[in-house]
């Protein structure tokens, strides 16, 4: 038996962690939304051989027990005796460690193709649950909706549809490891945000509003350590984008644009000055 599930990237549209939690783990405050680039992840299982093997079309990616869509095929075979093993075939889209998920989204497709091919009949909400095991952006990957998601990320308030908006998605040249900033978080040195507009925003399905409540506590962090994203954002704005920022960690920035033309425009003015560039829509 074999599936193939849609792994879509993720972009944090407002993004605050407002302490740490006892077990060292960030209390988090974000909205994310997903969008048309995705990876794809070809699941094949075979009753009777509980191997499990992960392969990709990228050198950039480990294919053991160090890849987030192998723990999560080995978490639902061990926690649910699963005589089975699993055998996981990705195609990456996503640009790797570049703030947009891919891999906490590959694994919520494994948690995802698993629970149906291995007929676990895991209610949505627990599969997220044990998502965070694997990591705190796993839960809203196991959804893919617009959501509110706070907690340690396990945590999830599904938000209505956004408004027709375009995403310019930009990945500068460089790698951004997430642990190594958030070890760097000072919490008490943050500029905290007040999520409230954004949702209200969203609520209002105001494009407007929209924009003008984005944000994301750890963007300074990272643009202190990487200038070049501070400054692809400051292009993206001045090439006409409604609002623009960096999502999660980093190192993507992304652009919002209310029109296609607008949004193709800024396509064409970053393409020589940032290699991978992509024109995207929210998942609705």
């Amino acid at each position: 038996m074999e599936t193939t599930e849609k792994a879509p990237a993720k972009l944090n549209l407002f993004l605050d962690t407002p302490y740490n939690h006892a077990d060292g783990l960030q209390e988090w405050n974000m909205v994310m939304t997903s969008v048309d680039l995705a990876d794809y992840v070809k699941i094949e299982t075979r009753p009777g051989k509980r191997a499990i093997s992960v392969h990709t079309d990228t050198g950039f990616l480990p294919n053991d027990s160090r890849n987030l869509a192998y723990q999560a095929a080995k978490l639902l075979q061990q926690e649910f005796h699963v005589q089975a093993g699993a055998k996981i075939r990705i195609q990456k889209n996503i640009p790797v460690a570049a703030g947009m998920g891919g891999g906490s989204s590959d694994a919520a497709a494994v948690l995802r193709g698993l629970n149906n091919l291995w007929n676990l009949q895991i209610p949505q909400v627990t599969l997220a649950e044990l998502g965070l095991r694997i990591d705190s952006d796993v839960p809203y990957c196991v959804y893919s909706q617009t959501a509110y998601v706070y907690g340690k990320g396990e945590k999830i308030r599904l938000l209505r549809q956004l408004p027709a908006m375009y995403f310019v998605i930009a990945k500068p040249k460089l790698s951004v490891s997430t642990p190594k900033i958030l070890r760097q978080i000072d919490h008490q040195q943050l500029h905290h945000l007040e999520i409230d507009g954004m949702l209200t925003a969203i609520q209002k399905n105001d494009f407007t509003a929209i924009c003008e409540n984005v944000g994301n506590v750890l963007e300074p962090l990272t643009g202190q350590m990487h200038p070049q994203i501070l400054q692809l954002k400051e292009r993206m704005l001045r090439y006409g984008a409604d609002a623009a920022q960096m999502s999660g960690t980093g190192p993507t920035v992304f652009g919002i644009c209310h029109k296609e033309s607008r949004a193709q425009h800024l396509v064409n003015s970053l393409k020589g000055f940032c290699h991978e560039v992509y024109l995207v829509r929210p998942l609705n």
